[in-house]
C-alpha cells in the first residue's frame, strides 16, 4: 500500500511544477535529447561521430566498461550464493518457475537493449562536497528493449534498471561566450531561468542546449562516475513470505589515467558486516561519527563518511515499514547492546548530551529514534527504501510507450519532489552570491525553507504524508518527530503503536 500510494499520488507534482529549474522531465524534450547529443553513445564515447544508439552489447564491449560488467556479474553470483545459503528452501533463478526470480543478465548485455535518457537532474545542492565543481549534473538512463523503443509500441519496453551518469557541474576550464570563466552563480542562473520556460519538445530541447542554456555546459569530459541500480530479483507473495523486490546498487568512479570506470564505495553506505566482525574497526567508526564536528554534519545530512568505513555494493529490500529500523533492515545499528549493534542507546544519549553542553544546535537528531533514522536514510540503500517508487527515486516518464501504464507516467518519487523546494533554495543562493544552507531533513519529511508550497500535499502534511502519531501528553512525543503532524481534516494512522510512525489519512467519522 505504501508503494502504491506513493506512485499514484506523485503525479500531482507535475501540476505544481516542483522540479522547475532543478530537473528536466519533459518526455518529448528528453526524446529529442536522447536522439541527439545526450544519447548514451555520445556521452560515453566522447566523439560526435559515435554511432547512435549505443546498444548494450556495444556499451559493455567498451574497454572502459569491462570492470563494470565484471563487478555486476560478481554481485549477481554473490547474491544467488547468499540466497541459497540463507533460504535453501526457496528456489532462485531466471523465470517465473522460481520462488525468487532473478533479473535476466542476458538482457543487460544484449544487442536488443539499450539505455535511454529518462531525465536530467541538477544536484548543485551537493556542491558542499567539492565547491570548485559547483555540485553535480546527473543524466539518468533507463534500460529498455531496443526495437520497441524505436517503434513506439503501445506496451512499455522498459526494464527495471537505471544508469546514472554523474558529471561535475563545472569544468575548471569552462568559459562563456565572452571568454569569462564560468561560475557556480552563472550555472545556477541558467538552470533557474530554464525553469521559467513554458516550452516542450523540440523547442525546449533547443533552448536547453543553446549557448546560454544549462545543458550547453554539460559535456562528456565532466564525467565523474556512473551509478547503477537494478532490480536484481523479485518474489511474488507466497504462503511463507510477502511480495518482495531486491535492488542492487553499485558505483563506479571514472579513472582518467586508465580511462575506465572502476568499482568504488557507495557514498555513506556503512559496511556493517565488517563493523560487526572487527571490534577495533567498529570502535574507530563510532569515535569518528560521534566526534562533535562530525556529529553536527551528520545531523545536517551533509556528512561524508571516509571510504575506509564503506561498502562497495548494497542490496535494498522493498517494501518496508515505517519504523526507523525497517528502513534498512540490514542495519539495525542501534538495536540493543549486544554483538549485533554498532551503537548502543548509551552512545546516542551521550552524544546528544555533549552536543547540548557544547551549544550545538541540532536540526533533526533530538532523540535515539532520530539518530537511528538519520543513520539509515543517509545511506544509499536506506534512502532508496524511503518514499521511493519500488527501489527507484527517478524512473522518469516513459516516452517510449504510446500508452504508458500508471507506474511509468510518474517521473519521480515523493521523496524526489518533496526535496525540490530545498534544492531550488540552494540554487537561488548560489545565483545571488549568498552562502547556501546545504542541510537537509529526513527523507520522509522535507525541509520547507520557509515555503508554503508543499502545505497540504503528500510531501508535507497532506493525504499520504508520513507522520508521527502524537501522544495525548505532548511531553511524551519524540522530539525528533513531534512536528510531523497532519493538515486539518486528516489524522495520522500509525502502522505500529510502538513506532507511532504512519501516514496522514482522512479522519474517521
Amino acid at each position: 500500500m505504501i508503494l502504491l500510494c506513493s506512485a499514484l499520488r506523485a503525479s500531482a507534482a507535475e501540476d505544481a511544477a516542483l522540479e522547475r529549474g532543478t530537473a528536466i522531465i519533459d518526455p518529448s524534450a528528453l526524446r529529442e535529447l536522447d536522439h541527439g547529443q545526450f544519447g548514451l553513445g555520445r556521452i560515453m564515447i566522447s566523439a560526435r561521430s559515435a554511432n547512435l544508439p549505443l546498444t548494450n552489447d556495444q556499451l559493455f564491449a567498451l574497454p572502459s566498461m569491462a570492470p563494470v560488467r565484471k563487478s555486476l556479474d560478481r554481485e549477481f553470483e554473490r547474491y544467488i550464493a547468499n540466497h541459497k545459503a540463507n533460504l535453501p528452501n526457496e528456489s532462485i533463478g531466471v523465470g517465473t518457475s522460481f520462488d525468487f526470480q532473478v533479473f535476466d543478465r542476458s538482457l543487460l548485455y544484449s544487442p536488443d537493449t539499450r539505455f535511454v535518457l529518462s531525465g536530467i537532474v541538477n544536484r548543485m545542492d551537493r556542491a558542499y562536497l567539492a565547491e570548485q565543481h559547483c555540485g553535480e549534473i546527473r543524466l539518468i538512463y533507463r534500460l529498455t528493449r531496443t526495437a520497441a523503443a524505436e517503434t513506439n509500441d503501445a506496451a512499455s519496453p522498459r526494464l527495471p534498471m537505471t544508469l546514472n551518469v554523474v558529471l561535475k557541474a563545472k569544468d575548471d576550464r569552462a568559459v562563456d561566450g565572452s571568454g569569462a570563466a564560468i561560475t557556480c552563480a552563472s550555472i545556477a542562473r541558467r538552470w533557474l531561468a530554464a525553469g521559467d520556460l513554458s516550452l516542450t519538445g523540440v523547442a525546449l530541447a533547443e533552448k536547453l542546449t543553446a549557448k546560454d542554456g544549462p545543458l550547453d555546459l554539460v559535456a562528456p569530459g565532466n564525467i565523474d562516475r556512473i551509478e547503477s541500480n537494478v532490480q536484481i530479483a523479485h518474489a511474488p507473495k507466497s504462503p511463507v513470505r510477502d511480495f518482495r523486490t531486491d535492488y542492487l546498487m553499485k558505483v563506479f568512479d571514472y579513472n582518467a589515467q586508465s580511462t575506465s570506470f572502476e568499482e568504488a564505495p557507495l557514498e555513506n553506505q556503512i559496511d556493517r558486516e565488517r563493523l560487526l566482525a572487527d571490534e577495533t574497526f567498529k570502535r574507530d567508526f563510532k569515535a569518528w561519527l560521534l566526534e562533535p564536528k562530525n556529529f553536527r554534519e551528520f545531523d545536517r545530512g551533509t556528512i561524508l563518511i571516509p571510504e575506509r568505513f564503506l561498502a562497495k555494493g548494497a542490496v535494498a529490500v522493498t517494501p518496508v515499514g515505517f519504523a526507523p529500523s525497517d528502513l534498512q533492515p540490514a542495519f539495525g545499528l542501534t538495536q540493543g547492546e549486544g554483538a549485533s549493534a554498532v551503537f548502543s542507546e548509551g552512545d546516542v544519549v551521550a552524544a546528544l548530551k555533549k552536543a547540548a553542553e557544547d551549544g550545538t544546535t541540532l536540526q533533526n537528531i533530538r532523540s535515539i529514534a532520530g539518530f537511528e533514522r538519520r543513520l539509515n536514510d543517509m545511506t544509499c540503500s536506506g534512502c532508496h527504501q524511503t518514499r521511493g517508487i519500488g527501489g527507484f527515486h527517478f524512473p522518469g516518464v516513459d516516452w517510449m510507450a504510446a500508452k504508458p501504464s500508471n507506474s511509468t507516467v510518474v517521473p519521480a518519487s515523493p521523496h524526489f519532489f518533496g526535496d525540490q523546494v530545498r534544492r531550488r533554495d540552494i540554487l537561488a543562493a548560489l545565483r545571488d552570491g549568498r552562502r547556501p544552507d546545504y542541510s537537509r531533513g529526513f527523507s520522509s519529511r522535507p525541509q520547507l525553507r520557509g515555503s508554503t508550497e508543499l502545505a497540504g500535499t503528500e510531501y508535507e502534511d497532506g493525504w499520504g504524508a508520513h507522520c508521527y502519531l502524537q501522544h495525548a501528553n505532548a511531553a511524551e512525543n519524540d522530539r525528533s518527530f513531534r512536528s510531523w503532524t497532519c493538515a486539518e481534516g486528516l489524522a495520522c494512522q500509525a502502522a505500529s503503536a510502538v513506532t507511532r510512525m504512519g501516514m496522514c489519512f482522512v479522519k474517521s467519522r
